[in-house]
């Protein structure tokens, strides 16, 4: 028995390797006899990099501004020999990055994921996947932008507040001052969202609580990224208001479409044909993947379903290992997961979960594997 663990991170406690060595770990004390193959993933969020480079590639660091302005260091990637280049957008302008008190999209901006952009068209690449997820933001990456020369300015000719706050003060878009190198790159948006830039399913409706906004900020962020994408289809003739997909990181995506030449793909399908993972599936005989929360967002695109689905296309099961479970079980069946378990086995404290989070997932694991093998006896 050949058996590839293909987990992703759970947020706020594990990264995916850490997840996929828990379930090695565990697999192994049970005394399973299989090869146990691990394959960390993501799907544009945490561990988007990690996952990149888990194939080869090189690891770099660059001076940037978390969120808030503070100065911090932050990953980067280059593949194919420095023509492409891999951003984590949560490595800069991350939920991750922010204490929980400090969270406010209001004032959170994605600048500092515009410095890794520009570090690396400085290095000449050719193409830059940008991982989508984990934001601290909703500023409709506009202050991405502002790091790549775009000037966001009010009536008066000043420049506008970071945040999602600045939004309603934007008047004009000058973006004479962008590096004409932009309009030959491509930019790769690696999502797992497909939820339009504004209304009812869109970033600040959808995502905004997720980045510490209440119920009064969220109509206010609607309000602001209305203004901001009206006032600059009216001037630039880029309409990104109900695009779909444009709605990831805050709306992130939607800022770079309109002014990048950019392209939304599926953020796992990105990183498993990266790693070869349908060659990987012809060895194997099951597939074991995990995240922290397995619910209807999953069934959306997140990275369990894309390898459930290349799984069930060769004939293989998969089995999911979570830290929560919020989804109907025939749901997820038919969506090509086999079986779904979760890693709380008694009553506790949500932060005791994600503090324990390797050792239950271990002892999951550990569980599974003696069902495995009492499948092996009974064949």
């Amino acid at each position: 028995m050949k058996i590839l663990i293909a987990a992703g991170a759970f947020k706020q406690s594990l990264t995916a390797a850490q997840a996929c060595a828990a379930i090695k770990t565990g697999l192994q004390q049970s005394g399973l006899g299989a090869d146990l193959e691990q394959l960390p993933i993501a799907d544009g969020g945490n561990g988007t990099l990690d996952a990149f480079l888990a194939a080869g590639g090189d690891r770099l660091t660059a001076p940037v501004l978390d969120p808030l302005g503070r100065p911090i260091q932050a990953d980067y990637g280059l593949l194919d020999g420095g023509k492409t280049a891999v951003i984590e957008m949560a490595l800069a302008s991350g939920l991750e990055l922010l204490a929980p008190e400090e969270l406010n999209p209001m004032t959170a901006s994605t600048y500092g994921t515009g410095q890794l952009m520009a570090e690396a068209l400085a290095r000449g690449v050719e193409r830059i996947i940008i991982g989508m997820g984990g934001s601290a933001t909703v500023d409709g990456g506009m202050g991405c932008l502002q790091a790549l020369g775009l000037r966001l300015l009010d009536e008066r000719g000043n420049e506008v507040a970071a945040g999602g706050a600045g939004l309603a003060q934007i008047a004009t878009f000058d973006a004479s001052g962008m590096d004409t190198r932009w309009g030959q790159a491509r930019i790769v948006i690696a999502s797992d969202v497909e939820n339009p830039t504004l209304g009812e399913a869109g970033a600040a409706r959808i995502f905004g609580p997720q980045k510490g906004a209440d119920a009064a900020m969220v109509e206010q962020l609607e309000r602001n990224l209305t203004h901001c994408f009206t006032r600059l289809y009216e001037q630039r003739g880029a309409d990104v208001r109900a695009i779909k997909g444009g709605g990831a990181a805050g709306a992130f995506a939607a800022g770079l479409m309109a002014f990048l030449s950019c392209e939304i793909v599926s953020g796992i399908d990105l990183v498993l044909a990266q790693n070869r993972f349908e060659d990987k599936l012809a060895e194997a005989s099951l597939v074991i993947t995990g995240e922290g929360q397995i619910d209807a967002q999953t069934l959306g695109g997140k990275g369990p379903l894309g390898v459930a689905k290349l799984a069930a296309a060769q004939g293989l099961p998969t089995i999911a290992i979570a830290g929560g479970l919020n989804i109907d079980d025939a749901q997820l069946h038919a969506a090509g997961v086999q079986a779904a378990f979760s890693i709380v086995d008694k009553p506790m404290p949500l932060q005791t979960a994600l503090d324990d989070a390797a050792d239950l997932l271990r002892r999951a694991a550990l569980r599974l594997g003696y069902v495995l093998k009492l499948s092996q006896r009974t064949r």
